[in-house]
């Protein structure tokens, strides 16, 4: 007998929705100001999907959380590409460092430094495109955030490998963020080159659907708490 509500059957799918709609407001498909409700509705229901999850280890629970938090006032923030980048920058910073937490709770820091290497190569080749666009009042903060996301993404990259030959949903759930951790790399360097580099065609497309796939993947690597109908 399954007990597990019918909401969370449907509740990606209506995110997904919410999403597109945020992405379709971006585009010019529909009028913009519908981002100014779609964009943190998303984020929040994402937070909506995370909030249940995280049986067995509160402190990568209650950090995971936090950085979907900041990551919402990021994107009130970047509402306003102006005015709120600065702001939104420093959010999301902090929320990286959230989730760097998060993924050192089950493995240490650095636990795989080739890993590391490689998501520095990464950084590096980034920011040697982005450099020539950005303004020098910015470099220092870009820098340091292009650090701490990278090294979020490395980190939840080591977490997925040392998880090599562990039971499939430990593994699971490390290749979740793993997963993320790219998507996030990928979605704010799409963003960057935007702005400090090339304009890209249909650029919210792109930046929102690999943001909210990485947020969803990152907030997926809690475990599920356990239901009635798991139990059975």
């Amino acid at each position: 007998m399954n007990l597990t509500p019918n909401w969370r059957t449907g509740w990606p799918w209506l995110t997904a929705l919410s999403a597109a709609v945020c992405i379709a407001a971006g585009i010019g498909a529909i009028d913009a100001g519908w981002q100014f409700v779609f964009k943190p509705l998303t984020t929040l229901m994402i937070i909506a999907h995370a909030w249940p999850r995280g049986a067995g280890e509160s402190r990568q629970r209650h950090l995971i959380r936090l950085g979907l938090v900041l990551s919402l006032a990021g994107d009130v923030f970047l509402l306003w590409p102006k005015q709120g980048f600065l702001p939104g920058l420093i959010a999301f910073l902090l929320a990286h460092l959230a989730y760097i937490g998060a993924f050192c709770a089950p493995v240490r820091f650095a636990a795989k430094p080739v890993v590391f290497v490689g998501y520095a190569v990464l950084a590096v080749l980034i920011l040697s495109r982005l450099w020539p666009g950005v303004p020098t009042a910015l470099r220092l903060p870009v820098v340091a955030y292009v650090v701490c996301l990278a090294t979020m993404a490395a980190q939840a990259a080591a977490w997925w490998r040392s998880r090599a030959g562990t039971p499939a949903t430990d593994a699971h759930l490390a290749r979740a963020a793993a997963l993320g951790g790219l998507l996030f790399m990928a979605s704010d360097s799409l963003l960057a080159i935007n702005k400090f580099a090339t304009p890209l065609p249909l650029a919210s497309l792109w930046i929102l659907l690999t943001y909210w796939v990485a947020q969803w993947c990152i907030a997926g690597s809690l475990a599920p708490r356990l239901t009635l109908s798991s139990m059975r």
